[in-house]
């Protein structure tokens, strides 16, 4: 109680601080396109003569304090034509401003809103936006533009191999990142099993991914925030957009409601090769198809209603007999509200839901699990002055956990229904961020999230002896399940475990001159849910499941310290951090744990800790007509779980040993080099090439270090855990798009994109299995591979 009273007082000095300077007036208003009334987010305002400016946030919208006077504010944004406005400010005054597309776009490649020397003053660090345009250059598997395979070319960025879903940061596991789809949390972000994202492109307007430094709004993850907003839908007239593949299809439509005042955006992707697998006598099935929607409403200039909704489903089945069906579905109701010129605020009422489906016919069940949240969030900006701005706000997330429930196929399939025990919990959190330069050169961005989670009742509940779940065996030397020695019931209502945790972040950027500067930055995260999982990758069956009382929140201390330059006035950058940061209670696994359909998840994990270490290089081209990056990362990603320790009471045995004895072992996200190459070259007119090669070191993985016989039967045994690796990685992708000159005066117009993934053919490993050879009966190594080289071409149009 005494850390708020005084946050509150420092918030209360702050404010009377800045009331102590000059009178001002503010300019505000919000910046969007011409052509569809879309709102901008990044724009640059600069007033030139004064040597400061702001740029417009999440919604469009900015305030700028200056005092009284004629200014020339300059108006940028990458891709649109400069605008140079001349306003006489006397008063407090409202402008909207529209940008237009520049009449020769930049074939942009940009990680970050902006390349001008701006970006160097700020303190955020640790954060890459991709633009929707390079996203669509990069060439991918099978032709279709892909977010998640975008960002893995990013310093500190990786996954587990083709075909494998989720992404990994800076050593971290794929649960570890929150994935926010217009502030929707997204659980599962891969269709067909990772081959593909959940992001139509289309469909998307800013995305942004946060590395490190994440601002005090953001938590509830320890890795990273992955942050996509969905476009607003075009107000002026009516736009439609999509493409045709070898594998699936999509098509946006948006348009005005209300000319100038309201619009839609509805957005369809579906594949449909599983359509032609008849022809071939195949009856296994594997397709995807999502849907996009958003609506928005301005009420008047200062109230603005959005509705987003995203559904996508995956069906995977074998001769009807099989048959997986898994998804998210999300909805989001917000209300963006201006209470003066200098507080902006936006109201969130989001609902997010993950559903795992499982038919067997063959053994007469079905199987459904998932997690439910309803989230309401309230936040608000305040622009005190140019040189300070406060975001504060709430967040109130409410969840429910599936963990499992069987339902028999038939009245005479013999199975009983039955439903896993589910789980309930509660997440509060509320945050302020302040944003300030203190000098020409200085800049802090400072904040504060007080986090409170509350584990819910159930309606059984395991008691152990001296309230351990796990026993250690000292002669067989491992860990087995504990037998409860009763049960408990308690309410839903009631609270079984509470956490509160206070999470300060900090960022600083020291500009030396024009063209450099250094930034630090220290994060504090806490992790309430964890994803119970013992493959390299998420699949869809994964579960997840709330901390409580034998399962603690992951706490993360984070520091990082980088390098900023630009080169030829911004025609080249370069950014280098340097990275440690250390996990509490990551959880691990004992030697052949249970993880699905287990009631009792408390008998198989055990807390540890992780930790993991880097370097990450970034090196631009951010113009002409060749554009691309360089990327390397060197790190290292640890974990371990040393045994428990024993004291007179808690029946816990002296000798345990932990998992791998107790040392630090590699996590199965660890690569010490990481190697990306992306590089555009704007031919002429028709033709656009790109390409990019990738070098990662082999993923840790365990091999067979001998083997024994028993009861006829040759056992394989193995070493320490992750102690062996797979063989490097590498991969060279090229594409090419052609746009025909005589498009350009049609109203429908298009372009062809050609790729070739892994065009030298490299037979990567996804996994090498041993196997005993029925032929020769001689022990071998089988290297299993997902792609070799795969042709693509894809049909883009609009009108």
């Amino acid at each position: 109680m005494n850390r708020i009273k005084l946050l509150l007082f420092l918030l209360l000095g702050i404010i009377y601080y800045s009331g102590l300077s000059q009178e001002k007036f503010t300019v505000s208003g919000s910046i969007s396109e011409t052509k569809s009334n879309e709102t901008l987010i990044g724009v640059t305002i600069a007033v030139p003569q004064l040597a400061t400016g702001v740029t417009t946030n999440e919604y469009g919208f900015y305030s700028l304090s200056l005092p009284a006077g004629e200014y020339i504010l300059e108006i940028s944004y990458l891709g649109y034509q400069t605008l140079n406005k001349t306003i006489i400010l006397n008063q407090n005054t409202k402008l909207n401003l529209q940008l237009e597309e520049a009449a020769e776009q930049l074939q942009e490649v940009v990680l970050i809103e902006n390349v001008e020397k701006t970006d160097l003053r700020t303190p955020q660090m640790s954060v890459s936006n991709l633009a929707v345009k390079t996203i669509k250059k990069i060439p991918v598997v099978l032709g279709e533009s892909d977010v998640l395979k975008a960002i893995v070319l990013l310093p500190g960025v990786s996954n587990a191999g083709e075909g494998s879903s989720g992404f990994n940061v800076r050593g971290g596991s794929a649960d570890q990142n929150l994935i926010l789809l217009d502030e929707a949390t997204i659980f599962n972000s891969s269709h067909l099993f990772g081959f593909f994202s959940v992001f139509n492109p289309d469909a998307i307007k800013d995305i942004k991914l946060f590395k490190g430094g994440i601002p005090s709004r953001y938590g509830g993850r320890v890795s990273s925030v992955l942050e996509i907003f969905q476009k607003e839908g075009n107000s002026k007239e009516f736009k439609a957009n999509g493409g045709i593949g070898i594998v699936a299809s999509r098509l946006l439509l948006e348009g005005p409601i209300i000319k100038d005042k309201a619009a839609f955006l509805i957005g369809g992707r579906s594949s449909y090769a599983h359509l032609f697998l008849p022809l071939f006598d195949i009856d296994n099935k594997a397709y995807f198809y999502d849907l996009n929607t958003k609506l928005n409403f301005k009420l008047n200039d200062n109230n603005n209603i959005f509705i987003s909704g995203y559904f996508g489903r995956d069906v995977f089945s074998i001769s009807d007999s099989f048959v997986n069906t898994y998804g998210n579905t999300v909805g989001n109701l917000r209300w963006n509200h201006l209470f003066s010129d200098k507080l902006f605020s936006n109201l969130s009422l989001i609902y997010s839901d993950y559903y795992y489906g499982l038919k067997l016919d063959f053994v007469g069940f079905e199987w459904n699990s998932g997690i439910q949240n309803f989230n309401l969030k309230y936040d608000l900006k305040h622009y005190l002055n140019n040189n300070l701005q406060i975001n504060y706000g709430i967040n109130n997330i409410y969840y429910q956990f599936n963990p499992g429930k069987i339902v028999p196929s038939s009245e005479d399939s013999g199975i009983i229904e039955e439903q896993l025990i589910q789980k309930y919990a509660n997440e509060f959190a509320a945050y302020i961020d302040i944003e300030h330069d203190l000098n020409d050169k200085l800049s802090l961005a400072y904040g504060l999230r007080l986090s409170n989670f509350n584990r819910l009742g159930q309606e059984e509940i395991n008691v152990y002896a001296n309230d351990n779940p796990i026993n250690f065996n000292p002669d067989l030397q491992i860990y087995e399940k504990a037998d409860p020695i009763g049960t408990n019931t308690r309410g839903r209502k009631t609270s079984l475990k509470t956490y509160t945790n206070l999470e300060p972040r900090i960022s600083m950027s020291y500009q030396l001159n024009n063209d450099n500067s250094i930034k630090s930055s220290y994060t504090r995260l806490a992790q309430y849910l964890h994803l119970l999982s013992n493959t390299n990758s998420p699949t869809p069956l994964d579960v997840w499941t709330p901390s409580g009382s034998f399962i603690k929140p992951q706490l993360l201390d984070q520091y990082a310290f980088g390098y900023f330059r630009n080169l030829k006035n911004g025609d080249y950058s370069l950014e280098t951090e340097v990275y440690y940061k250390k996990i509490k209670n990551r959880i691990d696994y004992i030697d052949g744990a249970n993880l699905i359909a287990n009631n009792a998840i408390e008998q198989v994990i055990l807390n540890g800790e992780a930790r993991a270490y880097g370097l990450e290089v970034l090196f631009r081209k951010n113009v002409g007509k060749f554009q691309g990056w360089l990327s390397y990362t060197l790190s290292k990603s640890e974990q371990r779980t040393p045994g428990r320790f024993a004291t007179a009471t808690n029946g816990i045995s002296p000798l345990e040993t932990g998992i791998n004895n107790g040392a630090w072992y590699n996590t199965p996200y660890d690569k010490t080099h990481d190697v990306s190459v992306f590089g555009s070259y704007d031919l002429n007119e028709k033709w656009d090439i790109n390409a990019n090669f990738v070098f990662q070191t082999g993923q840790p993985t365990n091999y067979p270090i001998g083997q024994f016989e028993f009861q006829g039967l040759t056992v394989p045994y193995y070493g320490l855990r992750n102690s062996e690796r797979l063989p490097n990685y590498n991969r060279l992708d090229i594409s090419a798009t052609l746009t025909p000159t005589k498009n350009k005066d049609r109203k429908i117009q298009g372009e062809w994109v050609f790729s070739i993934y892994n065009l030298y053919n490299r037979k990567n490993a996804a996994s090498i299995n041993f196997s005993n050879n029925n032929e020769t009966g001689v022990n071998e190594a089988v290297r299993t591979s997902i792609f070799g080289i795969v042709p693509a071409v894809t049909y883009n149009f609009k009108f």
